[in-house]
Order: C-alpha cells, then sequence, then structure tokens
C-alpha cells in the first residue's frame, strides 16, 4: 500500500509581512509547492490587516488543500503592543486554519531554528542556507519572512515524522526497553 504525500502549511505570522510556506512531502521528499509573503500596508487600520491576512490564510488552504497547520509562536519582546498585535495575527491565520478544520501546531521560533539548522540561536541567513539545501530552492524571496514560514513547514514535518516516532515502539521502563531492542545494547 503506497503512503500518500502530506501536504503543510506554514505560517510566519506578522502584522505587516506574514511569510507563508507550503510543502508536500512523499515517501519523506520535501517539495516546495509554493512560498511567499503578504506585504500589508502600515496606513491600513490594524482590523483591516487582520482581516486580509485571515482571508489570505484562507486562500492558501483552498488552492493546496493541506492536511497540516504549523504556525511560529510569537516570541516575548519588551514592547507589549508590538506582542499584542503579534497575538492577534497569530490568532486569525489559525482560526482560518481550524474553519478549514485543519489540525494546528505551534512551535517557538528557537525549535524551529533548531530543526532546520541544528542551533536554536541561528539567524535568518543560516536558516535560509540550510532551506536552500533541503529543498533545492535557489531565489531568495524578498522578504525572509516567507523563508521563514517554510522552515515552519519543514519543522512541523520533521518534528511529526522523524525516524525516531515511526520507529519507536512503546516502552515501560528500562527493562522493557532493553528486552525490545536487543541490538542496541552495547
Amino acid at each position: 500500500m503506497q503512503k500518500p504525500s502530506k501536504i503543510i502549511l506554514g505560517i510566519d505570522p506578522g502584522t505587516l509581512v506574514m511569510g507563508y510556506g507550503i510543502i508536500e512531502v512523499h515517501h519523506n521528499k520535501i517539495v516546495l509547492k509554493e512560498m511567499g509573503s503578504l506585504k500589508l500596508s502600515g496606513k491600513k487600520d490594524h482590523y483591516e490587516r487582520l482581516q486580509l491576512i485571515h482571508y489570505a490564510v484562507e486562500q492558501l488552504i483552498q488552492k493546496h488543500a493541506p492536511h497540516e497547520f504549523a504556525i511560529e509562536a510569537p516570541f516575548f519582546g519588551k514592547n507589549v503592543q508590538s506582542m499584542l498585535k503579534l497575538g492577534r495575527a497569530q490568532g486569525v491565520a489559525i482560526a482560518a486554519a481550524m474553519s478549514a478544520s485543519l489540525p494546528v501546531t505551534e512551535y517557538s521560533p528557537k525549535k524551529i531554528k533548531q530543526s532546520i539548522t541544528g542551533n536554536g540561536n541561528a539567524d535568518k541567513g543560516q536558516v535560509w542556507q540550510m532551506l536552500q539545501r533541503m529543498v533545492l530552492v535557489k531565489t531568495e524571496p524578498k522578504y525572509l519572512d516567507a523563508s521563514d514560514a517554510l522552515a515552519v513547514a519543514i519543522c512541523h514535518h520533521f518534528q511529526t515524522s522523524s525516524a525516531v516516532q515511526l520507529n519507536s515502539k512503546k516502552v515501560n521502563g528500562w527493562e522493557d526497553f532493553i528486552a525490545k531492542n536487543p541490538q542496541r545494547v552495547k
């Protein structure tokens, strides 16, 4: 029986630039379907921008029919107003996904960077370089929010499809683990 492909929509929320990345995974091979960003005018009312974010996520869901939705969690900063606005942007993106009955998973920026580069403190440039190798994309996006969203989608794939999870056996303590995995004991 052939395992069906899985489509993941990753979002890097923002009130001025929202990044998105859509990947399709088939037999553990990651294929980039689309990556981009929604640039919102700072002159628009905040609520109008939230409406545009919701609409854009709905359109991406309709176009690509993803099976799963992953989003970057807001990092904790010093500016409370910025955090509040970012949380709202994240909320409307999640609401659009939930309206489409998609399972939603949230990842911290550190977890995403660690998943892609092996270093939770990597900068955007290092993340982009690793993404280029993973999905063989050459053109750097206009806004790195798009590559951040792609990283969210790939991180989600890694977190939900790791070899450890796929091959794991339920164990009850060390004795049970050793009994079920004698080849791993030296």
